[in-house]
């Protein structure tokens, strides 16, 4: 009887540690929508024009800054895409990131970073893990508010934009030398299955629940745009 109760308790133990796993997930999605709906088509944020040139959007809610490091910093986020590109919102693939240069830029311990992903290249290239932001994709500070209309073509021609929120200060940033690497264990737990982040990305599969706020938000903000993704 005592060895029956001992292996409940573990099964319960398991179930508790995966839900409070499940539920850090959901709260990052949560705050990537958040940050999303406040920069989204205000005067001094990301133009809604632009994003609706995007076919996919990455958030990383309070990336932090080295403590003791003056270059370095990590973060968790999500990136979204346009089903086919062009179609609607699908779901989330989860990352993680970190690079050697990105604190040189953040004077806060804590950013909100965003970037979109302006063409298909991009996104296929965001699409395997490992990807260097500036070596393995392009990217550049995002012009924001009315100074989109006046960016030049070098930074439009760019595969990725990229901004930072701090304090309330929003700003195009430069995320060159970030690394995203793909959170298997994440997108695991949120979708209930092993899950490949070209799959999420290029595919396109159903908006999980913990995501619900997020491709709602941007469906919301640009429920069409984009450019489609070739077909293989």
């Amino acid at each position: 009887m005592k060895s029956v109760v001992k292996v409940f308790l573990v099964l319960v133990s398991c179930q508790l540690l995966l839900g409070a796993e499940e539920s850090k997930e959901a709260e990052r999605l949560k705050k990537a929508a958040e940050v999303l709906a406040e920069v989204v088509g205000t005067p001094e944020g990301i133009s809604k024009d632009l994003l609706d040139k995007a076919v996919c959007v990455g958030v990383i809610p309070s990336f932090k800054k080295a403590a003791l490091g003056i270059g370095g910093g990590g973060g968790k986020g999500a990136i979204i895409c346009r089903r086919g590109g062009n179609g609607p919102w699908g779901g989330p693939t989860l990352f993680t990131t970190g690079g050697p240069s990105i604190g040189f830029q953040l004077g806060a311990t804590a950013t909100d970073l965003i970037f979109l992903v302006m063409n298909p290249k991009g996104a296929e290239k965001l699409a395997r893990s490992g990807a260097k932001l500036g070596a393995d994709a392009s990217v550049a500070a995002g012009p924001k508010g009315r100074e989109a209309e006046a960016a030049t073509d070098l930074t439009m021609g760019a595969e990725i934009l990229s901004y930072s929120r701090s304090k309330g200060l929003f700003a195009g940033v430069s995320l060159e030398g970030a690394v995203i690497k793909q959170d298997h264990k994440g997108n695991q737990r949120i979708y209930g299955r092993g899950i490949e982040p070209k799959e999420i990305l290029l595919t396109g599969v159903g908006v999980p629940a913990a995501a619900a706020p997020l491709a709602a938000t941007l469906n919301k903000f640009s429920p069409r745009g984009g450019k489609p993704f070739k077909t293989k």
